[in-house]
């Protein structure tokens, strides 16, 4: 009994943690769902003013117009600074304190345009010329604030970019030159082999043809035994051949007694 509670109990426990989750899910899935919507919201209402004031630059003058003027380069500044930024954080972490440095721009700027747009409306022409020259002041330095960032952040990824060129064209010639580094001792082995082989094929070459030179110089040269071809013979070593041949020449011929007798 005591072990069948405790297994209830255990699975009441369960029960409720499941609960919680499901809950806590729900509830952070919800708040990101509204953070997404209102950023979305937010960017598109930035953009719904950023062309209206783009059209009161154009169409606007005098001061209602510089106004204008003053307020859209103050926000394009800010927010192509911003997209450079984060842009670049995925790779550089040392971009976040940039962006520290921008949103607490951010707020000054937002401070500024406030006045700016209470100043649109200003109907005293004399107060505009007087508060105009000071908060166009003010903008220049928030734009020139936030432009050094953007150019610094973009001159350090390009350095960034260009190093790691470096690096990667140093590793591909490397792996060129391993892969054109082929092993020559297999190749010196087998040409020296051949080398060989063709020496001793010259020197068995130039041996027999030495054996060739000398057999024909032994049928060229006369010797003691030959009977033909330039040996001489018994008769011509005695000096007896021409006598010999006379007397045969003369017994050959017949005599003029014998015939008659």
């Amino acid at each position: 009994m005591d072990v069948l509670g405790v297994m209830i109990g255990l699975a009441l426990l369960f029960g409720i943690a499941v609960a919680v989750l499901a809950v806590v899910g729900t509830v952070k899935a919800a708040k990101a769902v509204a953070a997404k919507v209102d950023r979305h919201e937010a960017n598109a209402r930035r953009a719904v003013e950023n062309a209206a004031l783009k059209a009161k630059t154009y169409t606007k003058a005098g001061p209602q117009g510089q106004i204008s003027a003053v307020r859209l380069g103050l926000r394009t500044s800010l927010s192509g600074t911003r997209q450079v930024l984060e842009s670049g954080l995925a790779q550089d972490g040392q971009l976040s304190e940039s962006l520290g440095l921008l949103a607490r721009l951010d707020v000054h700027a937002a401070e500024l345009d406030g006045e700016l747009r209470t100043l649109e409306r200003e109907p005293d022409a004399g107060r505009i010329a007087a508060k105009l020259p000071e908060l166009r002041e003010r903008a220049e330095r928030i734009t020139h604030s936030a432009e050094t960032m953007r150019w610094a952040a973009q001159d350090r990824m390009h350095r960034f970019a260009d190093d790691e060129l470096s690096r990667l064209s140093k590793e591909c010639e490397s792996e060129a030159g391993a892969l054109r580094h082929w092993d020559t001792s297999g190749g010196a082995g087998s040409s020296g082999s051949a080398g060989a082989s063709g020496t001793a094929g010259a020197g068995a070459g130039r041996g027999a043809g030495a054996a060739g030179a000398a057999r024909e110089g032994s049928q060229q040269r006369p010797g003691l035994t030959d009977g033909k071809g330039g040996r001489p013979s018994a008769e011509d070593l005695l000096g007896l051949g021409d006598p010999l041949a006379r007397l045969a020449q003369r017994l050959r011929k017949p005599t003029t007694g014998s015939s008659a007798g």
